[in-house]
């Protein structure tokens, strides 16, 4: 293979990030010196409709004047819920717990569908989801609401239905985060977590529906930082390195024919251990297809130098590079085509973003995913006077590091004030200070209904002895759990309580409606709590 031709296919290789809404100096030269063969998009990559489709045609240009023969993949996690990188002018769609609350599989189908529809038209053919993590782990600081549920078999049917509606929309899928990341206690993205399962429970929990969803025709999975004794014998090594997991696992025992990726090799439980760079290098030698290099330019260059010095020292043997460039290129033939990659009809394109048959969907989905967990007679609230209530919500504030900093995070007040526009709102901070306290506890003693919105609640938060004293002083309180559904668990002092899984204005509306009794709120439980 001559070096050209070697540093054409390493390229392609690579799933690669950069900074603004345009087209930067850097990754024009990562497409045309360096052959990129994907791209990844974040939030800060995104503005309206219109300028997302423009950046991504316009690396669809670059390609092309680059001389390659297949279109770019262009991706993004957009799981909705709690992460979605595109918010402005796109459907907000439930995410995977809420969808998981409905019980019904089809419409993890149809909001796969619609959402892919919208990805498409955007020019994006790659959606890295579905998250099939179980969630059998209520401490878990970076799956949580992003699974389905808690039972394996249920999180292999939404998975499928998920992953099935996005391909019918012509977009690629990516299970994850191969073999399970739902049983943890750290966040990969700080640090490097152990599973220690016995492979008996692996095989009946975590790979349950990962084997689902290969059988039912998988396109990629991503691997997961994460370190699993029971495969893997060396020490503190991750499934993303692992030959263990990609060989003797994923392709030999499941099955896998198609594409595999790492997750980003810039996250600290790679680049603070082996280093991205080398990372990189023993993922490929462990058997995986694309290395993701998110977001830092002199880091994806020394990744792909690395690589090609390690094929040239035959550390890295070309074959196993060629293997992983035909399959990447089988699903560019499937997904891609330049005719698509082209701005041929932009308005059409952006008629269906943010559709009204898709906004209804969503309004259906939500309708039967919020969930009344607990109410002790205190549901609908009617009044023949004018209610007196004071909303407390929390200071918003993402969760976890893989979830938007920037995310329309939406009021319970303002979803209050619809029904009861005179309504008090306040403001609180989840650690709750004395000052605080009893200021909030005065205010309680003046009203009739208190409705307190939780984020996540945890076993050592302040808010569980506020919730005990505010409960003293006025007991016709409504909890609205806006994301961890565990957080009933720590307030169960509470009369009532709603869960709704994220906090957008779809979810909140319907919360409320529920709370006056003008919306049904149908969902069930995902999860046990306690």
């Amino acid at each position: 293979m001559s070096k050209q031709a070697l540093a054409r296919k390493i390229g392609q290789l690579l799933v690669v990030g950069f900074n603004g809404k345009t087209i930067t100096p850097e990754i024009k030269e990562l497409i045309h010196d360096y052959h990129v063969g994907s791209i990844i998009l974040f939030s800060r990559n995104i503005g309206n409709p219109d300028e997302v489709l423009s950046l991504t045609s316009s690396l669809q240009k670059e390609a092309k004047a680059a001389g390659y023969e297949k279109p770019l993949l262009i991706c993004l996690d957009q799981e909705n819920g709690v992460v979605s990188r595109i918010h402005q002018g796109m459907t907000t769609f439930p995410g995977a717990m809420a969808l998981g609350a409905t019980d019904k599989p089809q419409y993890a189908y149809e909001v796969g569908l619609a959402t892919g529809r919208e990805l498409k038209a955007l020019g994006i053919n790659w959606n890295l989801a579905p998250v099939l993590d179980v969630n059998n782990n209520p401490q878990n600081p970076v799956i949580g609401v992003r699974s389905f549920n808690e039972n394996p078999q249920k999180v292999a049917a939404f998975g499928e239905a998920m992953m099935k509606g996005l391909q019918d929309a012509g977009v690629m899928t990516s299970l994850k985060h191969f073999p399970g990341h739902g049983d943890t206690s750290v966040d990969s993205h700080l640090d490097l977590p152990v599973i220690s399962h016995e492979m008996g429970q692996l095989e009946n929990v975590e790979l349950v529906p990962f084997q689902a969803c290969i059988q039912a025709g998988a396109d990629a999975v991503m691997t997961a930082h994460v370190y699993f004794p029971a495969i893997e014998p060396q020490a503190n090594t991750p499934a993303t390195l692992s030959k263990q997991v990609y060989v003797n696992l994923l392709r030999e025992k499941l099955g896998f024919q198609g594409a595999i990726t790492t997750d980003c090799m810039e996250m600290k439980a790679i680049s603070n251990t082996i280093g991205t760079e080398k990372g990189a290098v023993k993922a490929l030698q462990a058997g995986t297809d694309f290395v993701m290099v998110s977001h830092t330019y002199p880091v994806q260059k020394r990744t792909i130098e690395e690589i090609t010095a390690a094929v040239e020292s035959e550390a890295l043997s070309a074959s196993s590079i060629e293997a992983s460039f035909q399959r990447i290129q089988l699903l560019k033939e499937k997904y891609t085509t330049w005719k698509d990659a082209s701005l041929s009809n932009k308005e059409k394109a952006l008629q269906m973003v943010g559709a009204k048959e898709h906004h209804q969907l969503a309004q259906k989905v939500y309708r039967e995913s919020v969930t009344i967990v607990h109410n002790d007679q205190l549901l609908p609230l009617k009044g023949e006077k004018p209610l007196n209530i004071l909303v407390l919500e929390p200071a918003y504030g993402p969760m976890a590091q893989v979830e938007d900093k920037n995310m329309q995070q939406k009021s319970l007040g303002s979803a209050i004030k619809e029904y009861v526009p005179q309504a008090s709102v306040q403001v609180y901070d989840e650690n709750v200070r004395k000052q605080e306290m009893a200021e909030l506890l005065q205010a309680a003693k003046q009203v009739d209904y208190i409705i307190l919105g939780t984020v996540t609640v945890t076993e050592n938060s302040p808010v569980i002895p506020f919730v005990h004293q505010l409960v003293n002083v006025n007991s016709n309180i409504i909890g609205v759990g806006m994301r961890n559904p565990y957080d009933f668990y720590y307030l169960n002092k509470l009369p009532t309580f709603i869960n709704t899984y994220e906090w957008n204005d779809p979810a909140l509306q319907v919360a409320a409606g529920a709370i006056f009794g003008k919306e049904n709120a149908r969902g069930t439980l995902p999860v046990k709590i306690g």
